[in-house]
């Protein structure tokens, strides 16, 4: 089974999803907001055989809520209506936007392609981190077994 990883944003929903050993998070591309987004992220559930989604909580520095962590939430909640069987899991996403920009820079890319690139790849970095963090918690818990 595989996870997907949504970043959600006011154009675009950057998309991500992991091999199937959720080992490694590759980006798939991006949904425009006037697309039919949940027909969409089926499609995808399907294709790649997805038990899980991540998505990317936007929180304010400090941790508290901002407009964007509560529209994010708003988006997160239809789509829990419409999409069963599926697990849904918050990610903290503070600075994923930053180190994907940072990223594309030191790449030498043109404004125009960092600008189409940067929300698949905040979802790749935000999904790649929920991977490590869980290989990271397995493996201690299996040393604990010995």
């Amino acid at each position: 089974m595989r996870i997907l990883c949504i970043d959600f944003g006011d154009k675009n929903i950057g998309i991500a999803i992991s091999d199937e050993e959720n080992l490694i998070a590759k980006g798939l591309g991006t949904i425009k907001m006037e697309e039919n987004i949940v027909s969409k992220i089926k499609e995808l559930i399907e294709r790649y055989n997805v038990n899980k989604i991540v998505y990317g909580l936007p929180l304010k520095m400090d941790g508290s809520f901002s407009n964007q962590t509560e529209k994010t939430l708003a988006f997160i909640s239809k789509l829990k209506e419409e999409i069963k069987n599926v697990e849904f899991i918050p990610w903290d996403e503070r600075l994923t936007s930053t180190l994907a920009e940072r990223f594309l820079l030191s790449a030498d890319l043109s404004r125009r392609k960092r600008k189409k690139l940067i929300d698949k790849l905040s979802a790749q970095i935000i999904l790649q981190n929920y991977l490590d963090l869980n290989r990271i918690k397995k493996s201690k818990n299996e040393e604990l077994e010995w």
